[in-house]
């Protein structure tokens, strides 16, 4: 059946019959690759660096390391949302042929586990939120090159999904370093506007409804949980955040949710992400000896400061990285 739906998917596209809507194409340096996406799109955001280097994930997160291939010269990033009732598998699939298409061979592709998932997404360069969204039950990963008269060209693309949409990015370094631009070309009548708007969900409280935020799949800030300075113990204290999720697992008991600690960028990475994991633990913890929750509907992490909301250029920048967040763990 995933077979019949992968030929019907390419077909439709080819046919241009997805939908009476604006079609997003993304011209990528040189003419040789416009990504046509198979429905309406937007651009998100966008990066530039007409000289860097960039460690290009060529295989999983695999036993606290993954293989990189180590790249330098012109980088272009950018980001869209993607209004397509296709799965992440389908997508990746119609832009992996326009991809080969072009000249690129495919060097490394995975999907969430098979990628190492929690892991590789937070070791691989991201878009922040919301404008590039990984589903950490639900992305797919590519990598490929192809050999130029500048040097050999590289390109990673992640694809993943919100419950309304698809978020695909693609990050372009080496080759001859001109930029990335978009445009929009209506090859069909347009669509009345629409917005993609994802807000960040507010922080939750005693009055409210945590089920709604949860299932956006975006993560949650506990905004009300104190640690002391340096400290990777929740300080004592009756916190509504914690009642509230408490209160949703019980209500939910075939659900989980992971806890994802943050730190600012002070001081060593190596300390910071240990750190990170500390607190996330600490709060777990929390939920499961306080409330009575079962330890298998928890589980915990920690990034360091590697998914900063903030600049860490400023003091409140600091502290708002300084955080915890929570979201649902996808079940199968």
């Amino acid at each position: 059946m995933k077979t019949q739906s992968l030929r019907m998917t390419k077909a439709l596209i080819a046919a241009g019959m997805f939908a009476a809507a604006p079609v997003l194409v993304a011209p990528l340096r040189a003419a040789a690759l416009e990504l046509h996406f198979p429905g309406p799109a937007e651009a998100t955001a966008q990066r530039r660096e007409a000289a860097t280097s960039f460690r290009l994930p060529i295989g999983a997160y695999l036993h606290g390391s993954m293989a990189t291939e180590f790249t330098e010269g012109a980088l272009d990033q950018a980001a869209w949302r993607v209004a397509v009732p296709l799965s992440t598998l389908e997508l990746l699939h119609a832009l992996r042929d326009q991809i080969t298409a072009a000249g690129f061979k495919v060097i490394f592709e995975c999907e969430t586990q098979a990628c190492g998932g929690f892991d590789f997404r937070y070791a691989t360069d991201v878009l922040p939120e919301p404008d590039m969204h990984i589903d950490l039950g639900d992305f797919r990963y590519l990598a490929a090159s192809k050999p130029g008269p500048d040097g050999t060209e590289y390109l990673n693309l992640l694809v993943s999904r919100s419950p309304q949409d698809r978020f695909v990015q693609l990050t372009r370094i080496g080759g001859s370093g001109a930029q990335l631009t978009a445009s929009t070309k209506a090859t069909l009548q347009p669509a009345k506007p629409q917005s993609f708007a994802l807000p960040l969900p507010p922080a939750p409280s005693e009055n409210t409804d945590l089920a709604p935020q949860l299932a956006t799949g975006l993560p949650l800030v506990l905004e009300d949980l104190i640690f002391a300075s340096g400290s990777a113990d929740l300080a004592a204290g009756d916190y509504a955040s914690l009642r509230d999720l408490a209160a949703w697992l019980r209500a939910n008991p075939g659900q989980s949710l992971t806890l994802v600690g943050h730190t600012d960028a002070s001081g060593a990475l190596a300390n910071n992400i240990a750190l990170s994991k500390q607190r996330a633990a600490s709060v777990r913890r929390a939920l499961i000896k306080q409330f009575d929750i079962p330890a298998a509907q928890i589980a915990s992490n920690g990034v360091g400061p590697l998914s900063p909301r903030d600049s860490n250029l400023t003091e409140t920048g600091r502290q708002k990285n300084r955080r915890v967040e929570v979201f649902t763990t996808p079940t199968q």
